[in-house]
């Protein structure tokens, strides 16, 4: 296996700390200082189909992203499909698969610069198929990074876990990047945390507050989440969502929280908060931003005349089979992961990256 391109394992304390944000930055900012940069996601668990072959998300991204210019089954080597687990343990078949990693990676470092490994997870991710993220970092001879939530107490608890699993498999932790910071307390936290990081032998490598454009969904995002469709402006699907407000109430006073960027979720036969809602559009349509869209609930349509109105209108209408509870609770829950193409979450991720994690430190430590 390649021993001699650069590397670097982007691991995390957890799911959703921002692991796939950062490697995405990391990529941008390494990309102006090294050159030709490779991407490999070893281990994925949320993958598509692409011409037959299960490819991890992540490794879509980056490809289509930066044009990584490697096939993308080397960059996304093994995906875990449902009964992954049960047949591993069934018959396990750990040589090939480390085999698989390893030639994997050797085609993504192959004429590159420097090579980005982005783990599953934390730490243990894989353990129960023998190719933890800790294994597989020292599979890779890489050492290692960890990302992890915006705070004290608990993420140097997490990376204290994270680190003697790494220990355990000889892979070096350079540093640790704390991720979606409260923007008030932001210089509070990253003094703390830098700190009691130290405290542990471990270098705070970046602080990176958090920004609402990437935990603000997309309606495409929304409609896959409540399996609903878009009765018009499907095109728009890429328009964020900034809040949530289910129109439960009178018109009259449901009017009052439609502000630009808010979704508005409501059954489909409450033709008054409809009718409001094209209202307030129209008007804020010509002074600027204009309300995110409608969720039309229970499977249910206004009357034919208001159906009419809103395919006619400028306001991206959802129908849904769920009820408001369930779709603003799956809305709440939802993980908003970045989508090849969304340029403008793309280009503020790679900012925040190049502005708040020291990349040539971190360099120097590789």
């Amino acid at each position: 296996m390649n021993t001699v391109t650069p590397r670097l394992f982007v691991a995390a304390t957890q799911q959703n700390d921002g692991k796939t944000t950062t490697a995405l930055g990391l990529f941008a900012a390494l990309q102006k200082r090294r050159g030709r940069i490779g991407f490999i996601k070893p281990v994925g668990q949320r993958f598509v189909e692409i011409e037959g072959q299960r490819i991890d998300e992540d490794s879509v991204l980056m490809d289509q992203t930066f044009g990584v210019k490697t096939p993308l089954e080397a960059m996304s080597p093994i995906a875990v499909e449902p009964d992954f687990t049960r047949r591993y343990i069934e018959n396990s078949n750990n040589e090939f698969l480390v085999r698989r990693i390893q030639h994997s990676f050797d085609r993504a470092a192959w004429e590159k610069d420097f090579v980005i490994a982005e783990g599953t997870g934390h730490a243990g991710v894989g353990s129960v198929f023998d190719l933890s993220n800790a294994r597989v970092a020292h599979l890779l001879g890489s050492k290692a990074i960890l990302i992890t939530g915006g705070g004290i107490g608990r993420p140097i608890d997490e990376v204290a876990l994270n680190k003697a699993l790494f220990d355990r498999e000889g892979v070096e932790l350079v540093g640790v990047i704390l991720n979606k910071i409260l923007p008030d307390k932001f210089d509070y936290i990253r003094d703390f945390a830098q700190r009691g990081f130290a405290r542990l032998g471990i270098d705070l490598l970046g602080a990176i507050p958090e920004e609402p454009i990437l935990r603000n969904p997309t309606l495409g995002q929304i409609a896959k989440t409540v399996r609903g469709a878009f009765l018009n402006a499907g095109n728009r699907s890429r328009r964020r969502v900034q809040k949530v407000i289910i129109g439960a109430m009178n018109s009259e006073h449901a009017v009052q929280y439609f502000k630009p960027g808010t979704l508005i979720i409501t059954p489909g036969d409450r033709e008054d908060v409809i009718l409001a809602a094209l209202a307030a559009n129209t008007h804020s349509e010509h002074d600027g931003p204009s309300l995110a869209g409608l969720v039309l609930c229970n499977d249910l349509q206004p009357g034919a005349v208001v159906l009419e109105q809103l395919k006619n209108s400028e306001i991206p209408v959802i129908a849904t089979p769920f009820d408001s509870y369930a779709v603003a609770s799956g809305i709440h829950s939802m993980t908003v992961k970045t989508q090849p193409g969304d340029v403008e979450k793309i280009e503020k991720i790679q900012a925040l990256v190049e502005r708040y994690v020291e990349v040539d430190r971190l360099l120097g430590k590789l």
